[in-house]
C-alpha cells in the first residue's frame, strides 16, 4: 500500500484504508504472480474497468485487541472516470479530476489537494486500479464459503514490506460472478480492517453535479491547502 497522507489527520488515514480496500483487487499483474490467483484478479480487474461509472457501499470493522480499540464505519461511493465522490461515516470526499477536497466533520476542516499531486497517495480508485499493477504480490489460498457463497481467497503482499504499514490483504472474490465480496488487511501494529462490499451498481448515471465541491455548504470549516 502506498504511505498514508502526511498533511492529513488519523481520520483521513483510515478513509484512505477503506477505500483502498475495496480497490485493491481490480489489479492482479505484478510480477511473480500466483498463477491461478493472477488469473482470477485479471477477471475482476477486466470487469471493473469495463464500467464507465459505478456504485459502491460498504461496511468496515476496525479492531486491535493489544490497546482494546474497536470502530465500526459504513460509505458508499460514486466513480466516472477520473473523478470520484465518496462519504466514510461522517466525512466525505470529492474529486472532479483535477482537485481533491477531504471534508472531515469532526475537525470542521476541508482539505484540498491537487488530484494528480502523488499518485501514490491518490484516493482516485481508477489511479490505485494501475498502481497495484506493481505494486503486489499475490498467493492462491483456498476456496471456501462465505455468506453461503463460494468465494476465491487470495493473499496479497506489498512488494515493499519495509515501508508498507501492513503485511498482508486477504480478498474474498465470488466465484460465481468475479465479484468482491470482502478483504481484511493486518497491519503491523495488530490492527485488522475487515471491509465488507455491501452493493456494486455498474454503470448507473451519475450525473456531474455529484463531483462539484461547495465551500459554502460547509459554513464555519477552514479550509487547508495541502
Amino acid at each position: 500500500m502506498a504511505q498514508f497522507l502526511i498533511f492529513a489527520p488519523k481520520i483521513i488515514r483510515d478513509m484512505k484504508n477503506i477505500l483502498l480496500a475495496l480497490v485493491l483487487i481490480v489489479s492482479g499483474y505484478s510480477v511473480a504472480q500466483d498463477a491461478k490467483a493472477k488469473g482470477i484478479l485479471d477477471k475482476v480487474s477486466a470487469k471493473i474497468k469495463a464500467n464507465k461509472t459505478f456504485y459502491v457501499e460498504f461496511s468496515a470493522a476496525i479492531k486491535n485487541a493489544a490497546n482494546g480499540t474497536s470502530s465500526t464505519v459504513t460509505g458508499k461511493g460514486w466513480v466516472k472516470g477520473e473523478k470520484f465522490s465518496a462519504t466514510y461515516g461522517e466525512n466525505t470526499i470529492i474529486s472532479n479530476g483535477t482537485k481533491t477536497w477531504t471534508v472531515v466533520k469532526k475537525e470542521k476542516t476541508v482539505y484540498e489537494t491537487a488530484a494528480d499531486d502523488d499518485d501514490e497517495e491518490s484516493m482516485n480508485p481508477k489511479k490505485l486500479m494501475t498502481l497495484w499493477e506493481s505494486g503486489f504480490t499475490n498467493k492462491y489460498d483456498k476456496e471456501e464459503t462465505l455468506n453461503g457463497e463460494k468465494v476465491h481467497v487470495i493473499n496479497l503482499y506489498p512488494k515493499n514490506a519495509k515501508t508498507a504499514s501492513y503485511h498482508t490483504i486477504t480478498v474474498y472474490i465470488a466465484k460465481d460472478d468475479n465479484e468482491l465480496k470482502k478483504a481484511v488487511m493486518k497491519a503491523k501494529d495488530g490492527t485488522v480492517m475487515t471491509y465488507t462490499l455491501t452493493k456494486f451498481t455498474s454503470n448507473p448515471t451519475v450525473e456531474d453535479s455529484k463531483f462539484v465541491f461547495d465551500m459554502s455548504k460547509y459554513p464555519g470549516y477552514k479550509k487547508v491547502n495541502g
